[in-house]
C-alpha cells in the first residue's frame, strides 16, 4: 500500500477500542493461554519495557514495517525477531520516552521524525519478567537505518501486505525458553518466523489496521 495513503488512514485506528487479549490469544501457544486463563502466571513485579511498532516507506513509496532479529546472547530472547525497544531506564519519563529511545539506539530512527499513532495493549512475558508496552509510529523517511550492532543483527523489512494476509499467518513447532517441541502460532514474514510476545504483539496492531483500510 501506497505509505501516503496508509498515514492518512492509520490514525483512525486512535478512536478504535484495543481488541487486547482476544487479539492476543490468537498467536499465543494453547499451553500458555491455558496457563493465563488457570491463573498460573502471575506477574512478579516485573520489569516494563517500551517497543515501537514503526512503518515508513521504502524506496517505492510502498509501506512497510520495520523488525529487528537479535543478536545473539546469554538470555532467552536471543535471536529471536523483536520489534525495535527495550527495557525502561531511570532517566525515562514514561514507556513511550523509552520506546523512542530505545528505537533511537537500535536502529537509528529520531525520535523527534516518529509520528507516534497510539499505544496498544500492554503484553506480559513470564519467561523474563517483562511487561511490554508497543506503540505504533510513523517515520515518513525512507530508510538508511542505522543498527546498533551490539544488539541488533539485522533488519527485516516487511511489506504491509504481508501483514495484512491471512496467508502469512502459520504455525510451526519450536522449543521454547519454557518448553520442548510445542506447536507455535506464528507469522512468517520475508523468510522469518515471529512468534511469542512479537506476535501476540503484532496481531492485535494488524486487527486494528484492518478495521481502517
Amino acid at each position: 500500500m501506497d505509505f501516503k495513503n496508509f498515514a492518512e488512514q492509520i490514525p483512525k485506528i486512535k478512536n478504535l477500542p484495543l481488541p487486547g487479549r482476544q487479539a492476543h490469544y490468537k498467536l499465543a501457544p494453547e499451553m500458555r493461554i491455558r496457563e493465563l486463563e488457570a491463573g498460573k502466571i502471575v506477574k512478579k513485579d516485573p520489569r516494563r519495557a517500551g517497543v515501537m511498532a514503526l512503518f515508513y516507506p521504502d524506496e517505492a513509496s510502498q509501506t512497510r514495517l520495520l523488525l529487528i532479529m537479535r543478536n545473539s546472547y546469554n538470555g532467552i530472547h536471543s535471536r529471536q525477531v523483536a520489534f525495535p525497544g527495550g527495557k525502561q531506564e531511570k532517566e525515562d519519563a514514561s514507556l513511550l520516552a523509552t520506546a523512542l529511545r530505545e528505537t533511537w539506539e537500535e536502529v537509528g530512527a529520531i525520535p523527534e521524525q516518529v509520528e507516534v499513532v497510539r499505544e496498544v495493549s500492554d503484553v506480559y512475558i513470564p519467561p523474563s519478567n517483562f511487561e511490554v508496552r508497543p506503540f505504533v509510529g510513523l517515520y515518513h523517511r525512507t530508510r538508511p537505518f542505522v543498527l546498533q550492532p551490539e544488539e541488533v543483527d539485522h533488519l527485516i523489512e516487511v511489506p504491509l501486505i504481508q501483514v495484512l494476509d491471512d496467508a502469512f499467518l502459520t504455525s510451526q513447532i519450536l522449543s521454547t525458553s519454557y518448553a520442548k517441541n510445542i506447536e507455535v502460532p506464528a507469522f512468517y514474514l520475508q523468510g522469518y518466523t515471529v512468534w511469542g510476545a512479537t506476535a501476540m504483539m503484532l496481531n492485535e496492531i494488524r486487527e486494528l489496521i484492518k478495521q481502517v483500510l
